[in-house]
């Protein structure tokens, strides 16, 4: 599954990982271009409104194995305000992923550095065994984007 997931890059790499078999699932405030293939959907929903839990799991034919959320809020320029967005996207994804993943999932969340970050991981430390902050080579060294890989949901 994939949360912020327009324009849908992610839908298709998680495609030609899938195959025929599995199933991906695009959720974004914006609508996601079809694709072909009956096993990959796209909806529209809010990622912070429980409403979409809801579609989500209507739409989802079994718990999820992978959920990962390239979410990001509109930026103000306005750093502190820009960060806490972004945290509370990663929270929302989170809780999301929490309700949605199989017994021993994983989940992958965009967040951004800054003094809120460590008390996130910390928190997703919870519910993963394995919590680690990645940086892309494709990411921009001067961003503060980086991601939180978290494996084997815990319980």
């Amino acid at each position: 599954m994939d949360l912020g997931a327009a324009p849908g890059g992610w839908m298709q790499i998680s495609r030609n990982i899938v195959g025929k078999t599995g199933f991906v699932l695009g959720v974004d405030l914006k609508v996601i271009e079809p694709f072909i293939e009956s096993n990959v959907r796209s909806v529209v929903g809010d990622l912070a409104k429980p409403e979409t839990v809801e579609i989500i799991r209507k739409l989802l034919p079994r718990p999820a194995d992978v959920v990962i959320s390239d979410a990001s809020p509109n930026i103000s320029g306005i750093w502190e305000v820009d960060h806490a967005r972004q945290i509370d996207l990663a929270r929302s994804s989170l809780r999301i992923a929490l309700s949605v993943l199989e017994g021993e999932g994983n989940f992958f969340v965009k967040a951004f550095q800054g003094d809120m970050l460590n008390d996130f991981a910390k928190e997703m430390r919870n519910y993963f065994s394995c919590v680690r902050f990645v940086k892309p080579k494709a990411s921009r060294r001067k961003s503060a984007e980086l991601f939180i890989v978290s494996l084997k949901k815990l319980g």
